[in-house]
C-alpha cells in the first residue's frame, strides 16, 4: 500500500511537533508494510528525492509565502504524478496550498486528512479561504482528529462528524537516542537536576511570557529549549523582569534533549491558544516518565496530561496558577515521582507509535475498500 503524505514542512529541513508526528506515522506504518512518500516544500532547489528510512521525501522549491502558508509553482505542476503513484493520499491540515492542490487536480484517490489544528490567528484570511477549506474537507473520505477533546471543541470538525475518526499521536521510544552519560553529566554540572523544562519552537501561542512572569522570585530554575520567531522578544522580557533563574538553551540535539528530560523535575507547557492542539513535548514527557504542567485549552493537551494524575492542568494565561502548580511539584518530591510513574503508564496505554500505526493502517484499508 502506497501512502503519500502532504504537508508544507518535513525533516530534516525543519523540526517541530508536526514534522515529528508525520515521521512517527510513516515509521510505524512502514513497519506494518506500507510504502510512504512525503510531498513537501523547501527553501532550496532540490530535484532529487531524499531517501529516508521511514519515507522518500520529495522537495519542491517554495516560490512565495503568505501568512506562513508556503506556495510552490513546481509543486503545482508536478503534483498529479505523485497522486498517480499513491494508493491513499494523506493530507496534514492546515496547509491551504494542499487544499488548492487537491481541488485543482480534482483528486479522486482515497484521501484522508489529519486535522492537526483549527486556524486560529489569521481570522480575515481564514474567512476568504473558507470556501476552499469546505470543499477540501468535504471531499475527504476520512477526517482524523487527534483527540476527542479537540473534536468536541472544534466548530469545523463538528460539521464533519459522519466522516470523523479519532487517532491520538504516538511515539516509538526506539526512535529517540539514549543520551550518553557524558551529556547527562554535562547538563547536571551546568543546570543541576531540579529545574522545570520547556521544549518547543518559540512561537506566539506557546505562552512563554506567562512562564517568565511566573518565574519571578521562584526558588528554582526553568530551562527553555528551542528557537523560533519570538526568541529575541522573550530574552528581552526576561532581562526586563530581572530573571536570573531562566536559561535559554536554543535548539538542542535529540541526545541533549533526552539528557535534559532525564534530569528535570517536570515539564512545563504553558501554551495559551488552540493552535496547541496536542503537544508532542507532552508525549515525550510521558515517555520519559516526567510530571507535567499544562493549560486547559479544550484541546488534546488535556487528554495527554491527565489532571491530578500525570501532572496539573491549570487555567491558561495565569502566571499565578502556573506558579502554584510549579511550587507544588517542586516541594513534593513523592508527588512528582508518583505522577511521573503514572505518566509512563499512560504513555504505554494510549500513546505508543505501534497503536497509532495500526489505527492509521486500518483507516487506509477502510477508505480503499470504500468504507
Amino acid at each position: 500500500m502506497k501512502i503519500l503524505h502532504v504537508y508544507k514542512n518535513y525533516l530534516p529541513e525543519t523540526y517541530g511537533g508536526l514534522e515529528q508526528t508525520i515521521f512517527q506515522i510513516c515509521q510505524a506504518t512502514t513497519r506494518l508494510g506500507t510504502e510512504n512518500s512525503v510531498f513537501t516544500l523547501s527553501h532550496s532547489i532540490n530535484d532529487s528525492p531524499v531517501h529516508r528510512q521511514e519515507a522518500t521525501v520529495h522537495l519542491h522549491q517554495r516560490t512565495f509565502e503568505i501568512a506562513s502558508c508556503g506556495f510552490s509553482l513546481t509543486a503545482l505542476a508536478h503534483y498529479k504524478q505523485f497522486v498517480h503513484w499513491a494508493d491513499v493520499i494523506h493530507y496534514h491540515y492546515p496547509w491551504p496550498f494542499a487544499d488548492l492542490l487537491h481541488c485543482l487536480h480534482r483528486v479522486q484517490k482515497p484521501s484522508v486528512v489529519t486535522y492537526h489544528s483549527d486556524i486560529v490567528r489569521q481570522k480575515k484570511l481564514d474567512a476568504a479561504y473558507s470556501p476552499l477549506k469546505k470543499k477540501f474537507l468535504g471531499s475527504m473520505h476520512r477526517i482524523i482528529a487527534t483527540s476527542e477533546n479537540y473534536a468536541q471543541s472544534s466548530q469545523i470538525l463538528n460539521l464533519y462528524r459522519s466522516k470523523l475518526a479519532i487517532i491520538p499521536f504516538g511515539l516509538d521510544p526506539a526512535t529517540y537516542p539514549v543520551p550518553p552519560q557524558s551529556r547527562i553529566d554535562f547538563w547536571d554540572k551546568n543546570l543541576g537536576s531540579n529545574f522545570f523544562l520547556f521544549v518547543g519552537v518559540l512561537r506566539y501561542y506557546k505562552g512563554l511570557h506567562i512562564l517568565l512572569q511566573a518565574m519571578r522570585g521562584a526558588p528554582y530554575t526553568a530551562v527553555i529549549v528551542g528557537a523560533g520567531p519570538i526568541e529575541k522578544e522573550l530574552k528581552e522580557e526576561a532581562e526586563q523582569l530581572g530573571l536570573k533563574n531562566i536559561h535559554f538553551l536554543g535548539f538542542q540535539s535529540d541526545e541533549d534533549k533526552m539528557a535534559l528530560l532525564s534530569l528535570c523535575c517536570g515539564v512545563v507547557f504553558p501554551s495559551n491558544q488552540r493552535s496547541e492542539a496536542f503537544g508532542i513535548t507532552l508525549l515525550e514527557a510521558l515517555m520519559a516518565g516526567k510530571p507535567m504542567i499544562s493549560s486547559e485549552l479544550g484541546t488534546g493537551t488535556s487528554f495527554v496530561n491527565a489532571d491530578q494524575e500525570t501532572g496539573f492542568v491549570v487555567e491558561p494565561n495565569s502566571p499565578t496558577a502556573l506558579r502554584n502548580a510549579m511550587d507544588t511539584l517542586h516541594a513534593n518530591e513523592d508527588l512528582a515521582q508518583k505522577m511521573g510513574t503514572n505518566a509512563r503508564g499512560r504513555f504505554e496505554t494510549h500513546f505508543t507509535a505501534e497503536q497509532m500505526g495500526r489505527a492509521y493502517l486500518q483507516q487506509y484499508r477502510d477508505v480503499l475498500e470504500g468504507n
